[in-house]
């Protein structure tokens, strides 16, 4: 294992992979309603379209994310990470030749194939690749600064955002996820997985769910994707890993249909635009870096995990209730600011799950893809 100085060319990959895909998020939303809907600031089709492939990237993550971490163990996280960043590049491509009706329409259906077909599985790859890479006693501070190159690009994007045209962000993004998938291809070296797992979360053989087990479990590593008895067994063993999957899911369904209407439901109540979906982004962005790098390390072992669950999830709520009620446009932005505490959410349920498995499941967790979804920054 190369420790942290191996992990420079991955960092970048991250960095500039992850600037392409944010720099477009504070234009989609006007890019949609021109091609659906022109001269008008409410579309229910948008709406529509966008919770479909919402639901369709769910379903297609389901499966290929697994799959897409057991052949990572086979061929190498290089070939693999190849996947989600060649997948990336088309539909930017597509929306900076054009932005017309019949080209949005293209690129609706390549987005939903790409992200149905693995582009959400390259931070899962990210996570593996440093666990190869990296001791067990350093990757919480490699975790820590994987997380920060990506707050940075997404601050960076936003940011960038806010100053570019529509057409120029488009083409900006295409030629940065270009970029990411050369240097990957050409600067990252691979990772040899291999010696990492010693106590597989899932086994080979089919064993009965015992909690009081304290017998070593049987060497090896994960040859086959986990099956559903292998997730109802996984859920069954662990009554706290249960509440905490229990909780995710609820928590990430909220998020997801949050997510899939609110900057649609702000260009129509407050007449929102390109560039105060990028302040809104880059207001989050920013507040749930300085979350995660400074509030939740002081808060932690004062309060605790569940009190901080808790916190987040009550925010979360109250930021949403007070989204539907908002009576002027300076709402969205001091929601926005009170998100720095509802990003408290993910960071505490994974910190509660990871403690009801042994130390080095956790990086079985991370290459089969058995983490926890992502989360709406907005809530």
């Amino acid at each position: 294992m190369e420790g942290l100085g191996g992990l420079g060319h991955l960092f970048v990959t991250m960095f500039v992979s992850g600037f392409g895909g944010v720099i477009v998020l504070p234009a989609i939303t006007d890019v949609t309603m021109a091609a659906l809907c022109p001269g008008q600031d409410q579309c229910s089709l948008a709406i529509y379209l966008s919770g479909f492939q919402q639901a369709m990237a769910g379903v297609g993550s389901v499966v290929m994310t697994p799959l897409i971490g057991n052949l990572s163990d086979r061929y190498g996280r290089k070939a693999l990470l190849t996947l989600p960043l060649t997948v990336s590049v088309i539909p930017q491509v597509i929306l900076a030749y054009s932005r017309d009706t019949q080209f949005f329409y293209a690129y609706y259906v390549v987005k939903t194939l790409a992200a149905m077909a693995g582009e959400g599985s390259f931070h899962c790859l990210a996570l593996a690749y440093v666990a190869d890479k990296v001791p067990d006693g350093k990757r919480t501070s490699a975790f820590g600064i994987l997380a920060g190159v990506g707050s940075a690009s997404f601050v960076g994007g936003t940011l960038a955002a806010r100053f570019l045209s529509t057409a120029l962000t488009f083409q900006v993004a295409s030629v940065l996820s270009m970029v990411a998938l050369v240097y990957m291809r050409i600067f990252l070296k691979d990772s040899v997985p291999g010696g990492a797992l010693r106590q597989p979360l899932l086994k080979e053989v089919e064993e009965p769910c015992d909690e009081d087990d304290s017998s070593p479990r049987a060497t090896g590593t994960f040859k086959k994707l986990p099956s559903l008895g292998d997730l109802i067994c996984l859920l069954r063993c662990s009554p706290t890993f249960s509440q905490a999957a229990m909780v995710s899911f609820f928590n990430s369904l909220a998020d997801g249909g949050l997510m899939a209407v609110l900057l649609y439901y702000l260009k129509a109540r407050f007449q929102f635009n390109k560039n105060q979906f990028a302040d809104l982004l880059m207001i989050t962005g920013i507040g749930a870096t300085l979350a995660q790098l400074f509030f939740m390390p002081i808060l932690v072992p004062v309060i605790g995990e569940e009190k901080l669950l808790s916190t987040g999830l009550l925010i979360s709520c109250i930021n949403v209730f007070v989204y539907s009620i908002a009576w002027t446009a300076w709402v969205p932005y001091a929601l926005a600011g009170c998100s720095v505490f509802a990003v408290f959410v993910r960071p505490s349920l994974c910190s509660i799950a990871s403690k009801q498995v042994g130390p080095t499941e956790q990086v079985s967790l991370m290459k089969k893809g058995l983490a926890f979804p992502t989360f709406n920054t907005f809530a």
